[in-house]
């Protein structure tokens, strides 16, 4: 398991970066790695973000001295989404088969976090966000029919999308982790726009779906002084609380978004019009 660590930073400081230090402080470029856990702990809330992609073996969740703990999830929750092929997760010896956009919510206390495909030549990726927890709330397997499903956005605006809400008070209870996927309409490019801000959590966002040759835009940094990232298939980016979140594809795709904070309520963000973007 390989653990990256990423400081926070005030907003006045991403206004200074330039399109490398911009990456290296906010773009997690590689999200998966035959028969390795990649993870990268932002100081951002404290998420891990990353992705487990077991092939030739079972893969596990180790503590690190960085975590300060006996046990990964000993003071953690977790939520995971497959977006590979079949495969498990084994939580203390008890196996979930996860297929392809099934999520799973991980209780805090669970000791041994194992990860297998079924299929070495499709083999499963499973994304991972983790948050600091104070409670144990019950595992469950969240496939994307079970998840909350809410329609926005309009063809007319590029933007018509569906937000399926995976861990989400409306779905299961967690501590302060809120996970979902939005799948934009093949006609429609934009995410997120009109974008917003949301200052009691952040979000780290996971594209995928793209081909070799596309890419999505990524919009971050202050409404009056935006800053931009070139993003490809599989690759994820941190987004602090002061920071929009919103993109622009070459073509449909889909994102994973996570978030940690304060708050869980979905629709406590501070809208920001079109207008008011520079």
């Amino acid at each position: 398991m390989k653990l990256d660590i990423r400081y926070a930073n005030h907003p006045d400081d991403s206004k200074k970066y330039g399109t490398e230090e911009l990456r290296q402080k906010y773009l997690i470029e590689k999200v998966f790695e035959k028969d390795e856990i990649l993870l990268t702990y932002s100081h951002q809330d404290r998420i891990i973000a990353g992705g487990a992609m077991p092939v030739d073996k079972k893969i596990g969740l180790e503590a690190t001295k960085e975590l300060g703990s006996d046990y990964f999830l000993e003071r953690r929750e977790m939520g995971i989404i497959n977006i590979g092929g079949k495969g498990e997760v084994i939580l203390d010896g008890k196996v979930y088969t996860l297929d392809k956009t099934d999520g799973l919510y991980v209780g805090m206390g669970t000791k041994e976090v194992e990860f297998t495909s079924l299929d070495k030549n499709n083999p499963a990726k499973f994304y991972i966000n983790s948050a600091p927890a104070h409670k144990t709330y019950e595992t469950v397997i969240i496939t994307k029919d079970k998840a909350n499903h809410v329609a926005c956005g309009e063809a007319e605006n590029v933007n018509k999308r569906v937000i399926n809400q995976y861990v989400h008070p409306a779905v299961c209870k967690s501590c302060q982790l809120v996970m979902g996927m939005t799948e934009l309409d093949p006609t429609s490019v934009w995410n997120t726009m009109p974008c917003h801000t949301h200052e009691r959590r952040m979000e780290v966002y996971l594209y995928f779906n793209l081909g070799p040759e596309d890419f999505v835009v990524h919009l971050m940094g202050t409404k009056d002084e935006t800053r931009h990232i070139f993003m490809h298939n599989e690759q994820a980016v941190i987004s602090p609380s002061w920071s929009i979140h919103s993109g622009v594809g070459t073509r449909g795709y889909t994102f994973i978004w996570g978030m940690c904070g304060e708050n869980q309520t979905f629709t406590d963000m501070d809208g920001i019009k079109n207008s008011e973007l520079k």
